[in-house]
């Protein structure tokens, strides 16, 4: 059905709703394309794109496990990357060269004396670049905005530099003439931070000269970091040897000095063996003496008359420990009788008081006719005196209970 067969109410409602659609994908593009524009923002951001970036450089006689696109680190952070590996003539002194960039403001850190070190391999044989903090000297890069950044020219400073520590190894030489190679290698290295010291001055002074405007093309060259030659390495072993050879000498000589001690300690030990032999055959005889039970430590300690006066006590002790349990025996049965005798008569008193209920009121009556027989017969004329209180001489002050009338 073809759209002129609508009605236009149809017609109208179909235009609203191809009118929002449209609205829709439009805005939904719009959305992912400014989605993407933050992504490529962001990723070029994170990883520098808009960055000021200098080329550095440096020499290697071995570049295996680097190769361009590898990071590069200074104090731990990675800082750049590694642009390309390129092997050098054959005649050059290094063997190959490194071209990496530095991202702003990193470069501020690498100064004149920065070194490049080569980190060791990892298990899977990749190594990378570390840039070691400058301490001392003119920065590599002046400037802050593109238009105003200036490169340090390396081949000039690392020229004079070159050129001063000729001049130091001659002076040196002609001041030291009885001293080796490495005798002078180690005269220079002490010697660098002077040669270090002018070549900054020079700078300072000469700045325009050592200076250029930043360019692609203008590659700073810092000095990297190997481990020494393996013929420079030997010849510090040996000569460690040589310095070291006196001291083995002496050690050997106290060593004969401290033999021939011990051979006199020996010859003095064999004297005291032989001194003691009589002594280890008294401690024979007693040791056999102590495996003897007729001489053993028992008969040493208890002679023959004690040990029969001991035996003797002992008898007697068995014998009376023996009487004195058949007396005890007796007594405790005795006592066991006689306990009997008294439960018996406490248990007949105790019928007699249960049979006859009235007998504690007789006894109580017959307590008080008593005490009443008593006071009587305290009061009788005729035995009253029996019955008067003694007086005492020491309290004349007792007071005396009044008399009772008849």
């Amino acid at each position: 059905m073809g759209l002129q067969d609508l009605t236009p109410q149809l017609r109208t409602r179909l235009s609203r709703v191809e009118r929002a659609v449209g609205i829709f994908v439009t805005s939904a593009t719009l959305l992912l394309l400014a989605g993407l524009v933050y992504y490529i923002y962001h990723t070029a951001q994170r990883k520098g794109w808009f960055d000021i970036k200098v080329a550095y450089s440096t020499s290697l006689n071995n570049a295996t496990g680097l190769k361009p696109g590898d990071p590069v680190k200074l104090m731990g952070f990675n800082v750049g990357q590694i642009l390309k590996v390129e092997p050098n003539a054959p005649g050059a002194w290094y063997g190959v060269t490194v071209y990496f960039e530095i991202r702003e403001p990193n470069f501020g850190y690498i100064w004149l004396d920065s070194k490049v070190r080569v980190a060791p391999a990892d298990f899977l044989g990749n190594r990378s670049l570390e840039i070691v903090k400058g301490q001392t000297g003119e920065p590599s890069v002046l400037g802050k905005t593109k238009k105003e950044l200036l490169v340090l020219n390396s081949d000039l400073a690392q020229g004079r530099i070159k050129e001063l520590k000729a001049e130091l190894r001659k002076a040196v030489q002609s001041s030291n003439p009885d001293f080796n190679e490495h005798a002078i290698n180690m005269e220079v290295e002490q010697g660098l931070p002077s040669v270090t010291n002018a070549v900054n001055a020079m700078i300072k002074d000469q700045r325009p000269a050592f200076y250029t405007s930043w360019d692609k093309a203008n590659v700073y060259w810092i000095e990297p970091l190997e481990s020494p030659a393996l013929t420079e390495r030997l010849e510090t072993l040996v000569n460690g040897l040589e310095n070291a050879l006196p001291n083995i000498l002496n050690l050997t000589n106290q060593l004969a000095a401290v033999l021939d001690n011990a051979a006199g300690a020996t010859r003095k030990l064999d004297s005291l063996l032989v001194g003691a032999e009589p002594i280890v055959s008294n401690l024979v005889v007693i040791s056999s003496n102590l495996r003897d039970p007729h001489g053993s430590l028992g008969d040493w300690l208890f002679p023959t008359n004690l040990k029969a006066q001991l035996q003797q006590t002992l008898r007697t002790a068995d014998t009376s420990l023996a009487h004195t349990d058949t007396n005890l025996t007796s007594v405790v049965t005795n006592l066991n009788r006689t306990l009997e005798n008294l439960a018996s008569v406490t248990s007949n008193l105790n019928a007699q008081v249960q049979a006859n209920t009235n007998i504690l009121s007789n006894v109580s009556e017959a307590v008080v006719h008593t005490d009443e027989l008593v006071q009587g017969l305290k009061r009788h004329w005729l035995l009253r005196s029996a019955f008067k209180d003694k007086k005492t001489t020491n309290s004349p002050n007792v007071l005396r209970a009044p008399k009772a009338t008849p």
